[in-house]
């Protein structure tokens, strides 16, 4: 029902902004950090104390790029990127509430996405190669671009799209700014500071610089409950009395489970970034940047588990997880000028560790429930660390035909340690990237055309701690692309095609032997020859002018993938009859598609000028082979619809200006071998109020889950000691038991105190 009135209320809008469109001047910006343009110098006050609304940036760029400037989202307080990925179309997430760690553009798998920060890669932790975005904070950040297909100079990683993190940058402006604030979480009245400091000037005329540092707590305290039931219950709009996550009433309370959890997450950020910038002849520069997060967490879990309606102690389960990562990157690139020849040179090293341990305690005293004992320890430990190169010549005049030939190069290390209760193992994953591209581009008038290929070569050798020697894998594979823009009096038309990968999951590389995978007598063995996922891809899409700085768009996408890697069974298993082998492979395809709208401009139709309104609606749908049934479904956790609507009001001669947003997304199912979840979450309102002082203050109040949202999870559970005994069962709907599982947090307050100098 919200996101039917949501989708009529944007249509309504977008129709009468665009009745009343005038035509306005394009802005060319939105491009990766090695080829940004230089944009015009501002005063610090400019940007951080100003009452104008701010809307998505008009981008020239021929392939379909999206971009935001932080101002975009600046009135509502981010923390970090995560948190502005809210309001953009398409980014969807499937953490805990007040968590946004890893996107999904287009409701694919996080892994699908490719993120990275000055356009170039962002190590992460994670198995599938992506880098958590609630890690890099706000406060950092120039604009976020959405590059739905790449250009033959830029990556092919990210099927479902790419996010580049662009940092502020020296040129942009000049002065400084402080920031200083504090959250409360409601849930249980902690106060958490954050603060920032960053200043950009000039050590000559030709010659900027910028250093910023950024320091924020986090504390995240959530509850969450979760009743189990022997048989699949009914359910109406009734409540559990008593219920801390207010989750669904069950009509049948004949649970044979119950278990009641307190999980807070408190850590520490600080981070900083620098960059110095020298500009020289007609049109050269060479800059110099460094960037880095240093992330400390605490995540402590105590869960409290009953049988039966009567509710007896069964167990007191507490874990305690102590997290520390950090990243680091330094970049440099260069653009010379020699007559009608340009040469470009860029370089960086990022790296990327993380330590964390896990210790779990176990007792069943429920007079006493510091009477535990410890039942598991694990550590996990990876270092991940890249050099990366690119050196590119470009040929022809800015209008016209213009030549650019260049190779990228990325050199990997990745070592890893997971040990457990169940596994103990080391491992390590080189990898080297090369990848010679040649783009052509055309740009006459109304049209343009930018197209080519890259060349991606992989050569990758990895060793673990269980095999002996040196598994090496070797992998070449052409992409080429096609965009095509044509402007009109009141905006653009956009096309392109272009063929984009994904990489293999870490775990799945390393060939050594997890036990108990995927059921209890099973074993799976990585396998370091696995392919590189790849896809077709198509966008179409239309943007429109909506008076002077608003703008509306519309986007068509397809995806065709090919190459999905799935498990495949080996025979038996060799130490237990009862169990089977299973090794990755890539076998699987399927495909994807859907529909972008966006809106953000002001209603100066109805004579309202300081008032935005913005929304945004995606539908996504896909179809893929279940790698265990055999039936088709939609990849894992695709919800069928994504909005976001919003609207701030300005009243300048009080200087205030107020504003709220909504966001929220449909429901989700996630297909395991051996369960099915249904996802779901409430809308998610925002909310905030500014005053400005003077030209240099503003004091902001902003809030986030505004109505207190709740996170379901209804799980599907399907036993047997083996694979195929469980999928018997699974088709049989003989179900070893059904859990509901609610989980909220509580609304987050922020008062915040900016000024510029």
């Amino acid at each position: 029902m919200i996101v039917s009135h949501l989708m009529r209320g944007s249509a309504l809008a977008a129709l009468a902004t665009l009745l009343a469109a005038a035509p306005a001047r394009a802005q060319d910006s939105g491009q990766p950090v090695s080829e940004a343009p230089a944009e015009a110098e501002q005063r610090a006050n400019e940007i951080i104390v100003t009452g104008e609304i701010f809307f998505r940036n008009r981008t020239a760029d021929t392939n379909p790029v999206l971009s935001y400037d932080l101002e975009y989202f600046q009135k509502f307080e981010p923390v970090s990127v995560g948190e502005m990925l809210k309001r953009v179309p398409g980014a969807t997430f499937t953490s805990d509430v007040l968590e946004y760690d890893q996107v999904q553009f287009r409701g694919l798998p996080g892994g699908f996405t490719n993120v990275l920060i000055n356009g170039r890669r962002a190590p992460g932790g994670a198995a599938d190669g992506s880098f958590f975005v609630d890690r890099i904070p706000a406060e950092l950040v120039e604009r976020i671009e959405i590059v739905r297909a790449p250009r033959p100079d830029q990556p092919s990683d990210g099927i479902a799209g790419t996010l580049n993190v662009v940092t502020k940058e020296s040129a942009a402006f000049q002065g400084g700014f402080l920031k200083a604030g504090a959250l409360l979480n409601t849930r249980d009245g902690v106060i958490r500071p954050t603060g920032a400091l960053a200043y950009a000037g000039k050590i000559s005329e030709a010659t900027d610089y910028w250093v910023a540092l950024n320091y924020q707590k986090r504390r995240n305290p959530k509850e969450k409950v979760s009743y189990r039931f022997g048989g699949e219950p009914t359910t109406d709009d009734r409540r559990f009395p008593g219920n801390p996550a207010d989750s669904n009433y069950v009509t049948d309370p004949e649970f044979d489970n119950f278990e009641a959890q307190r999980d807070t997450r408190d850590g520490t950020d600080f981070s900083g970034s620098a960059e110095i910038s020298h500009s020289f002849g007609e049109g050269g520069r060479i800059r110099l940047n460094g960037f880095f997060v240093d992330t400390k967490r605490d995540e402590d879990e105590t869960s409290l588990t009953y049988d039966g309606a009567d509710l007896d102690f069964d167990e007191v389960e507490i874990q305690a997880e102590r997290i520390s990562q950090q990243t680091y990157a330094v970049t440099g690139d260069a653009r010379i000028p020699l007559g009608g020849f340009e040469l470009g040179l860029a370089g960086g090293w990022n790296k990327f560790r993380d330590k964390t341990d896990t210790t779990v305690f176990v007792g069943d005293n429920g007079d006493d429930l510091t009477d535990v004992e410890l039942d598991e320890e694990d550590a996990i430990r990876i270092t991940d660390q890249e050099f990366s190169a690119t050196v590119f010549g470009a040929f022809g005049a800015e209008e016209g035909v213009k030549l650019k030939i260049g190779s990228d190069f990325l050199f990997k290390t990745r070592n890893g340690l997971n040990d457990g209760t169940f596994s103990s193992n080391v491992f390590r994953i080189k990898e080297d990237r090369y990848s010679p591209y040649v783009r052509l581009s055309y740009d006459a008038g109304p049209l343009s055309i930018d197209g080519g290929a890259r060349y991606e070569i992989t050569r990758r050798n990895i060793t673990a701690a269980s095999i002996p020697g040196t598994v090496s894998y070797d992998d070449d594979l052409l992409n080429p692309s096609l965009s095509l823009r044509y402007a009109t009096a009141g905006g653009q038309f956009r096309a392109s095609v272009a063929r984009t990968i994904r990489r293999p999951d870490y775990d799945l590389l390393s060939p050594f032997v997890d036990e108990e995978t995927p059921g209890d007598d099973d074993i799976t063995t990585g396998n370091p020859s696995l392919r590189n996922q790849r896809a077709w891809g198509v966008d179409v899409g239309y943007e429109h002018r909506v008076g002077s700085n608003g703008i509306a768009g519309v986007n068509f996408f397809y995806r065709d993938i090919s190459d999905l890697i799935e498990l495949v069974s080996q025979g038996a298993n060799p130490d237990n009859a009862d169990g089977r082998a299973f090794v990755p492979q890539n076998i699987g395809d399927g495909k994807a598609w859907g529909v972008e709208f966006d809106l953000s401009a002001p209603l100066t139709l109805f004579g309202m000028p300081d008032t935005g309104i913005f929304a945004n609606y995606t539908y996504l749908d896909s179809e893929t082979t279940d790698p265990f049934t055999g039936e088709k479904r939609r990849f894992n956790n695709q919800p069928r619809h994504v909005y976001n609507f919003g609207v701030i009001q300005n009243l300048r001669s009080a200087g205030v200006s107020f504003g709220a947003t909504i966001s929220g997304r449909s429901a989700a199912t996630e297909s395991n071998f051996d369960e099915t979840v249904r996802l779901r979450y409430d809308p998610d309102l925002e909310a905030f109020v500014e005053k400005r002082f003077g030209q240099n203050f503003v004091v902001r109040l902003s809030a986030q889950n505004l109505l207190d949202r709740v996170k379901y999870e209804d799980f599907r559970k399907y036993d047997g000691d083996s694979l195929e005994e469980i999928l018997e069962n699974r088709a049989a709907g003989d179900l070893d038991e059904y859990e509901i599982e609610r989980e909220h947090s509580g609304p987050l307050v922020q008062l915040t105190l900016r000024a510029a100098f």
